[in-house]
């Protein structure tokens, strides 16, 4: 009777106290603004709910304990925490998202592996990101105008979306990716940024700006828009890459725009563009071979000061055929291709040792070697399709060619 007495109501704590546990991390919403807060939640395996840090949280706030996080992890504004961690938290099923946090110098997840989406905006004070475990899974990841001077420990290898910009100490990205289904863009990161996908076989849409060096050994297949602009790089590469975008739609174009340090393009193996090909204001490129090139969707677009384009497979240019160069270039067979065979179906310019080039067929002819005419109908548009540039950014500057 004794026992009795004693056992029941320490079961009852017990209960109450596994209650009260449950209902703490079943909640629509946790919201921790204090590491005495964070403490609450050290029973449980998973939260199931969103997770908030509140904006006036400041120091150091530590969650251990839970493994998986069922909805979202934000931390907004809370401009006076310093440091965030856990050494618990595997999985994040919805966004983690940080951002507007002026203070903060540590953000530590030790087991994080997998996330739905990643969002790190405005964090001017973080110059490091310690997840140990390496985050490989994630749908879309966001950083943007941070103090980061690396991302090790986001090396996810299937995303839809990857958007690094404005991280002016971002001096190296490495990423094992092998498919991004929606688009990558790099843009104003850290200068001479380099940029390595080795893995990486297809992607819808890639954009880079203000890179150093990009390398994509393995990239097979654009299915949008690839573009190159205003990179200070010397070669760009893709020894693999077969088609940019689709022939058969027009849509998907190929840019390589004002990179200014830019020698070399090599991209030997490309069959098909499905818009535009676009080189322009590439100041010391001297040479453009394409030597497998057959099918163009939209318009051949090249000017600046380079020696006779090669295109010896060309085949099919829906759109229009603009070729400007201060230096003499060999026209003849272009414009064979243009009156007779059909090849060029859209208006043709071609005209070297030009005083200055335009991407619109507007340059000056100054030397014995510059020829320029129009054929198959002058008034017809160059036949540029931008609907997919998507991010691209080169349908502003083709659009002019319509």
């Amino acid at each position: 009777m004794f026992a009795q007495t004693i056992l029941l109501p320490a079961f009852a704590i017990i209960t109450a106290v596994a209650a009260q546990s449950a209902t703490i991390c079943s909640q629509p919403t946790a919201t921790i603004n204090s590491n005495a807060d964070a403490s609450q939640y050290s029973s449980c395996s998973s939260i199931s709910g969103d997770v908030v840090i509140g904006s006036t949280a400041s120091g150091i706030i530590q969650l251990d304990g839970p493994e998986t996080i069922g909805g979202d992890l934000t931390i907004l504004n809370a401009t006076a925490l310093t440091s965030f961690s856990s050494s618990s938290i595997a999985q994040i099923k919805g966004t983690f998202h940080a951002e507007d946090l002026t203070l903060l110098s540590t953000l530590s997840m030790s087991v994080l592996t997998a996330v739905k989406t990643i969002e790190f905006i405005s964090l001017p004070n973080l110059g490091s990101l310690t997840f140990s475990s390496v985050v490989t899974e994630a749908n879309s990841v966001t950083v943007s105008n941070t103090f980061l001077s690396s991302l090790v420990g986001l090396n996810v290898t299937t995303v839809q979306t990857l958007q690094i910009d404005n991280n002016p100490h971002l001096v190296e990205f490495t990423s094992q990716a092998g498919n991004i289904s929606s688009a990558a863009v790099f843009d104003a990161n850290g200068a001479g940024l380099v940029v390595s996908f080795p893995s990486l076989t297809w992607a819808a849409n890639l954009t880079f700006r203000d890179v150093g060096s990009v390398a994509l050994p393995s990239l097979q297949v654009i299915n949008g828009s690839l573009g190159f602009y205003e990179n200070t790089l010397s070669s760009i590469s893709c020894p693999n890459l077969t088609s940019v975008g689709d022939f058969a739609t027009g849509v998907g174009s190929l840019a390589f725009v004002d990179n200014t340090q830019l020698t070399n393009i090599s991209m030997n193996a490309l069959k098909s563009v499905g818009g535009a090909d676009q080189i322009a204001n590439n100041t010391i490129l001297n040479g453009i071979s394409f030597p497998a090139l057959v099918d163009v969707g939209g318009a051949i677009d090249f000017s600046g000061n380079f020696t006779t384009p090669q295109l010896p497979a060309l085949g099919n240019v829906k759109g229009g055929f603009n070729v400007e160069s201060k230096q003499a270039i060999d026209c003849d067979s272009f414009k064979a291709e243009a009156s007779s065979s059909g090849v060029i179906q859209g208006k043709f310019v071609c005209a070297g040792s030009l005083s200055t080039v335009s991407s619109l067929g507007s340059g000056t002819a100054t030397g014995s070697g510059a020829t320029a005419t129009g054929s198959k109908g002058a008034a017809v548009s160059y036949g540029i399709n931008e609907a997919a540039a998507g991010l691209s950014v080169l349908g502003g500057l083709l659009q002019m060619l319509l």
